[in-house]
């Protein structure tokens, strides 16, 4: 009877906060659509692994943000898992990031720096605080460029109802997607979903497309939590390799 009525109780919360998502009106923008702007931050281990993951030299253990596949792997080919050990082995030193090379898309939004999103009927901007990295998402001009490569991607962007879609193309290959290196080629293809499911969280959700690397098409998914703080704002993280490539380390 005990655990009947946990279950009960269990599935009645669970049911409210459906319902509850499914009930909330994010405020609106200028233009009508919904209102993402803000400063925000994922609070999981995904930037070390976007795989679950066990402690290690410089790692958090974390659970899978993996969603499709249900089994929450990265549907790599046979023959391309050699690479992605080979970065895990050289990690320390091989990341792009640790070079302050840009961090690319998705891993931009899910690093440990928070990202602020500004919002205008024509483009949004999303500013990370590493390294002043910033991506503008284009809504209005629907192409993509022809032959040009971007550390950050090509990025245009459509409403789906109050989801913000935004299809990124035009990669380089020289980014990784975790610190764990997993990796893709300059054919990976981002459609990311932002949806804001209540005042202070968005869902972020992004299916990544690379047949040079994967078997199949694979989703991510995670929530985004505002910044509430006083006074929240970007500070400035300089990455110093440029300084002691020319002798300018910073003074301690």
């Amino acid at each position: 009877m005990i655990l009947r009525l946990a279950v009960l109780t269990i599935a009645a919360s669970l049911g409210s906060q459906v319902v509850w998502a499914q009930a909330y009106k994010a405020p609106r923008a200028g233009d009508g659509h919904a209102d993402l702007q803000g400063i925000w931050q994922a609070r999981n281990a995904a930037a070390e692994s976007l795989e679950a993951h066990s402690a290690s030299w410089g790692i958090r253990a974390g659970a899978s943000v993996v969603v499709d596949p249900a089994d929450g792997k990265i549907p790599y080919k046979p023959e391309m898992l050699a690479q992605r050990d080979a970065n895990y082995k050289t990690r320390a030193t091989a990341d792009p990031v640790k070079k302050c090379f840009l961090p690319g898309v998705p891993r931009v939004m899910y690093m440990p720096y928070p990202i602020q999103i500004f919002q205008t009927p024509a483009q949004i901007s999303i500013t990370s605080e590493f390294a002043h990295a910033v991506r503008h998402v284009y809504v209005t001009n629907k192409g993509h460029y022809g032959e040009a490569e971007f550390w950050m991607g090509d990025s245009r962007a459509k409403w789906d109802g109050d989801t913000l879609v935004i299809d990124n193309g035009n990669f380089n290959a020289d980014t990784w997607l975790d610190q764990s290196g997993n990796f893709h080629s300059a054919n990976l293809r981002v459609v990311e979903r932002l949806t804001r499911i209540a005042d202070d969280v968005m869902t972020y959700e992004a299916t990544l497309t690379d047949p040079d690397v994967y078997t199949r098409p694979w989703t991510i998914r995670m929530p985004l939590y505002r910044d509430r703080e006083p006074n929240a704002q970007l500070f400035e993280y300089e990455c110093h390799v440029y300084l002691e490539d020319e002798g300018k380390r910073p003074q301690k």
